[in-house]
């Protein structure tokens, strides 16, 4: 397929139900979970039990309808505020949320932290700890100076963006773009974490492939300095899986805070 056929995700959306299924679910043929679960899951897990990201708000700007990388969140934060660029995404999220018939199931990420913090007994109840954080999903313009128009949210503590920076950044001048959004979301000092893919160019979803902006360590590395964030960790992982749906070579694990 030309990459000039390729969809834009905040502008043609496209089937946020196949979009876990594929890359995120608890299926034996789903094989990026090493990527995907396991490596946010333990990054997330390991930096906010080191005890200085907490607060009041964190708000979860991310692809999808996703809800594992929140898991690890919910105990250091009083609210957690999810934006969403689609409607199809925040029907799938309230699903869950509302815990309706039909909703996609999470159970494996339950188990996962069960393992990965071996403390099963704490964990009893986890989905609904993570239901009860989160008091709103907000659609979100990304294009517009306040983009939750006309809801002005208050100032984050942190900021939780996976796998959504490539799928809206036509370019590299788009990427420090949206870094410099984040950041006016932050409270002085608040962090940013950020989940991703390098140097992808598409992700298929279903019959549709969604364009991907190319990026690799370094760039990511640069833009975040270069828009005003200290960088505190980086964890890359190369990726280890075969499949034609998505070309990324690495997924990375991000955390910085704002300058004050």
């Amino acid at each position: 397929m030309d990459s000039s056929s390729y969809k834009i995700y905040h502008v043609h959306g496209y089937d946020s139900r196949q979009y876990l299924e594929d890359y995120f679910s608890g299926k034996p043929e789903m094989v990026f979970a090493e990527d995907t679960l396991i490596f946010p899951i333990e990054n997330l897990t390991k930096t906010f039990k080191e005890g200085h990201i907490n607060g009041d708000v964190l708000i979860d700007l991310s692809n999808g309808s996703l809800v594992h990388h929140l898991y690890a969140a919910c105990e250091f934060f009083q609210h957690i505020i999810v934006l969403k660029v689609s409607d199809g995404c925040i029907m799938e999220m309230k699903r869950w949320l509302d815990s309706r018939t039909g909703a996609f199931d999470w159970g494996h990420v339950t188990k996962l932290h069960e393992e990965i913090e071996e403390n099963g007994d704490q964990l009893h109840g986890k989905e609904e700890k993570v239901r009860s954080t989160i008091p709103h999903v907000v659609k979100c313009n990304l294009e517009k100076e306040n983009m939750t128009d006309p809801i002005d949210l208050p100032p984050a503590d942190c900021i939780i963006s996976a796998w959504l920076l490539e799928v809206i950044c036509k370019d590299q001048d788009d990427y420090r773009r949206y870094l410099r959004k984040f950041s006016e979301l932050l409270k002085p000092g608040g962090h940013l974490i950020l989940l991703g893919g390098l140097d992808a160019t598409y992700i298929t979803v279903g019959k549709d492939k969604i364009r991907v902006l190319k990026y690799n360590e370094d760039f990511a590395r640069k833009a975040l300095v270069g828009e005003g964030f200290v960088i505190e960790n980086c964890v890359f992982k190369k990726r280890t899986v075969l499949s034609d749906l998505i070309d990324y070579s690495a997924v990375m694990f991000i955390v910085a805070h704002k300058e004050k």
